[in-house]
């Protein structure tokens, strides 16, 4: 039985790992991961779903729209009872004549109304569970969360207005609650004076430590934190290599960012680390790795990908893995000793 956490004041409670489906998304797109199974990928969401996963996180801009109808698939034919939240998230607007070219971070209130009808459609649901943004559209580049995968819109909209817009959409019942992603604190706190943030979505994994400030204010105001990326996208599974890193193909976006590039010593000197410490306690180095981020206070849960059913298999007890305060102490030194990422090194 997976771990519940309840996600802030939503009233949902949420199982510590959830489905991620950046990874099934897809080629043809930006940022991409290579070639992907349609039929795995489904697969592979009913079977995290099946294994009691109550909670899947998709974007409108993940395949261009494929992934949210991969996920609206997969769920189609749940009954009711079974049938998992789904989060999604808008913002990022693409060129369907040019669907390689990154896509822009798009706020306006009349986009953001289109985008959500187009998910409720794409995703074959009535109301979607919680409604990101997936990054800010101030017009400025942004340092924080790495920079992200959207480019800079040259006419803004201002912070207030579109969260005005977001929690609208909650007041009107197509969606349930309302999230902020890739928001730093100062920017959530301007944001609170709006609506409240039911929920955050950050970065976060024993490679990239940037978000603690962010996880911290969630906690502080009563805000659900899930975060994304807790493996470094395959770099803490346990079975990334340097060879495996440069037999990745061109289309797959990992083939160019420096965590697979000038930082993947450092990083797979990490992953080794966790290896003695998954191996006591009879888990696999990715679960490890997973259940660090959720050992921080305010995390409620974390956000996994898998392209195939048997993957899943690989993280899908990291929700009931406790770590205590020797093992957080001695992650804590590998994450010193490895040189990887920068941040805190424990909760």
């Amino acid at each position: 039985m997976i771990t519940r956490r309840p996600l802030g004041s939503t009233g949902m409670d949420i199982t510590a790992v959830g489905f991620g489906s950046w990874a099934v998304s897809g080629p043809g797109w930006r940022f991409g991961w290579g070639a992907t199974d349609d039929a795995e990928s489904v697969a592979a969401i009913r079977h995290a779903v099946g294994s009691g996963v109550n909670w899947i996180d998709t974007a409108a801009v993940y395949g261009l729209g494929h992934s949210e109808e991969l996920v609206g698939k997969a769920v189609a034919d749940l009954p009711e009872a079974d049938r998992p939240f789904v989060f999604t998230k808008a913002g990022l607007v693409w060129d369907p004549a040019d669907p390689q070219a990154a896509p822009r971070r798009v706020m306006r209130p009349d986009s953001v109304r289109r985008e959500v009808e187009d998910s409720l459609r794409r995703l074959g649901v009535e109301r979607i569970d919680l409604y990101q943004v997936h990054y800010p559209d101030t017009g400025e580049s942004l340092e924080y969360a790495g920079g992200g995968f959207g480019a800079v819109s040259p006419n803004a909209t201002p912070l207030e207005e579109y969260w005005q817009v977001m929690a609208d959409l909650k007041a009107e019942g197509k969606v349930r609650a309302i999230g902020l992603s890739n928001h730093s604190p100062d920017l959530l706190e301007r944001a609170e004076r709006v609506a409240h943030v039911d929920a955050v979505q950050p970065p976060f994994s024993a490679i990239n430590r940037s978000a603690a400030r962010e996880i911290a204010w969630a906690r502080e105001h009563g805000t659900g934190v899930i975060v994304y990326s807790p493996l470094q996208s395959g770099l803490l599974t346990g079975a990334f290599s340097a060879e495996r890193a440069a037999a990745l193909p061109a289309d797959d976006w990992r083939a160019a960012h420096s965590d697979f590039t000038t930082g993947l010593p450092a990083n797979l000197r990490l992953a080794d680390a966790l290896r003695p410490i998954a191996e006591r306690r009879g888990v696999t180095v990715a679960e490890v790795a997973i259940a660090w981020t959720l050992a921080w206070p305010g995390v409620t849960g974390a956000i996994v990908g898998a392209r195939k059913a048997e993957q899943v298999d690989g993280w899908i007890g990291a929700g009931s893995v406790e770590l205590s305060p020797a093992y957080l102490e001695e992650i804590a030194g590998a994450i010193t000793a490895s040189g990887a990422g920068s941040g805190p090194a424990r909760p």
